[in-house]
């Protein structure tokens, strides 16, 4: 999350009046993130997100996202539904940009996991894969191997002043994992970016699943391996839990079992979404306007867990 685009008050309540939510009270815009522009909202009735969707989005991704939120919140889960207008629509324009409102929803992130939140994260992830199979509509993931090389041929000149050797490593990456990336493993709508910063909990119960702006179809077992990457490091990738890789598994596993096949191929697709996470961060460290309200993420910490899971990881997950 995070404010490109500055919405007026007076607009911000027209924008509103054609909802039933009552006066807006207030409207804070949300730093954190790095891809769209969020704004808290407050009204008579409750308090609601704001969301103008930036460059990077894609129109017609739109109809995918918000249909799949509100499919996984119709099943359910603990997912922020779309609110409709006075027509039915969920989908709007607001200061030049697509917009949309969605429920808030009560918790707070975390930034120390533990254990006893490892597990149920798993958990609710199995669980959103169970109810996305029966989603209808399908999208790629644009951020998949093909995307990688996009992004490390607009990375690549500058690479070296983020880190000396970084393109090298990005490179030499990219060859290895895109020439092995299986493409044979249970598959269906994806979070894709289940970070801690996208789970809301109260005490150990998960509480929120949010931000499905990555959503695409693709192997179930690499939503995994991201959530591995994320919620199983330090904040910068110095340190490793297997304790907490364990738990995650654990609680996935409790849910919906992984296949042998999956669980062979979590070595690599570890790899493969350290690479996206550390070429995503590179791409806005060297692109994110300097006047944006956000707070730029460090590619180098994607560049440490890489190189951990290229060293290490094929180890790691026959025992958990």
């Amino acid at each position: 999350m995070a404010v490109y685009t500055h919405v007026p008050t007076e607009m911000l309540e027209a924008f509103l009046a054609d909802f039933n939510i009552g006066h807006l009270l207030s409207a804070k815009g949300i730093a954190e993130g790095v891809e769209n522009s969020n704004y808290l909202i407050e009204t008579e009735q409750g308090r609601y997100i704001l969301t103008l969707y930036e460059k990077r989005v894609k129109l017609e991704d739109l109809p995918y996202f918000l249909g799949l939120t509100g499919h996984l919140a119709d099943a359910h889960l603990p997912v922020p539904r779309p609110i409709p207008n006075s027509r039915g629509e969920t989908l709007h324009t607001l200061a030049g940009r697509p917009a949309c409102l969605i429920e808030f929803l009560k918790g707070v992130s975390l930034t120390e996991p533990t254990a006893e939140h490892c597990r149920p994260v798993g958990a609710a992830l199995a669980r959103l894969h169970q109810a996305a199979a029966s989603f209808p509509l399908s999208r790629p993931n644009d951020l998949s191997v093909d995307g990688w090389r996009r992004l490390a041929a607009a990375v690549r000149a500058e690479a070296d002043t983020i880190s000396p050797g970084l393109r090298s490593q990005i490179d030499n990456a990219l060859a290895d994992i895109g020439a092995a990336w299986p493409g044979n493993l249970p598959s269906g709508p994806i979070h894709a970016d289940l970070f801690p910063d996208n789970v809301l909990v109260i005490d150990t119960e998960v509480t929120g699943l949010i931000d499905f702006y990555f959503a695409a179809n693709d192997a179930w077992a690499y939503d995994v391996a991201v959530c591995l990457n994320a919620w199983c490091f330090s904040a910068d990738g110095t340190s490793y839990r297997q304790d907490l890789t364990e738990a995650f598994l654990a609680g996935y596993e409790s849910v919906r079992p992984l296949e042998p096949r999956e669980r062979e191929a979590l070595p690599l697709l570890c790899q493969g979404a350290a690479l996206r996470f550390l070429l995503t961060r590179a791409y806005d460290w060297l692109n994110t306007p300097a006047d944006a309200i956000v707070t730029r993420k460090d590619p180098l910490a994607y560049s440490r867990r890489l190189a951990f899971f290229q060293a290490q990881a094929a180890s790691l997950f026959a025992a958990a």
